[in-house]
């Protein structure tokens, strides 16, 4: 089966099975590897995708549903002259430790500061709550996130 959609602003095509999880369409058929396997059940939201703008987990999300659409990735949040808010954050608060999660973190909290740039305790215990951090980085991903809120409304 042949399926065409926006990945990051480009239009592509990939040969898969309808029911090929768009993880493995995203990885392997066009090489963007940022976009991480976790536990293949959507349960940790390390493979977190936006689908749309919405985040998704591309691991159960079949690639003939995003025919027509717009899939970003995590490569989307940086452009060659540019840095994301939230990755400078997380660089300044230190948030990546192992790494294992840390692309479905951005993703996820991508999707929350393009709703909500001044986001509460509870809208961000609320949006990151399907993204399971192995080494509790919980309080830096919470303080990076509201520093890339700041960031966001003086810009």
């Amino acid at each position: 089966m042949s399926v065409a959609f926006n990945l990051n602003g480009k239009a592509v095509t990939a040969q898969a099975e309808a029911d090929t999880p768009l993880l493995w369409v995203i990885r392997d058929e066009l090489g963007m590897t940022g976009t991480k396997f976790g536990c293949g059940m959507a349960l940790c939201g390390a493979c977190t995708v936006h689908l749309d703008g919405q985040p998704v987990r591309s691991c159960q999300t079949p690639v003939s549903a995003v025919s027509g659409r717009k899939v970003a990735t995590v490569e989307s949040l940086s452009g060659t002259a540019n840095t994301h808010p939230l990755q400078v954050a997380w660089i300044k608060h230190d948030v990546p430790q192992c790494g294992y999660c840390q692309s479905g973190q951005l993703m996820s909290a991508a999707a929350l500061l393009a709703a909500n740039r001044n986001p509460s305790d509870a809208d961000i215990d609320n949006a990151m709550s399907g993204n399971i951090c192995r080494c509790g980085t919980y309080p830096r991903v919470r303080a990076a996130i509201k520093d890339a809120a700041a960031s966001m409304r003086k810009a």
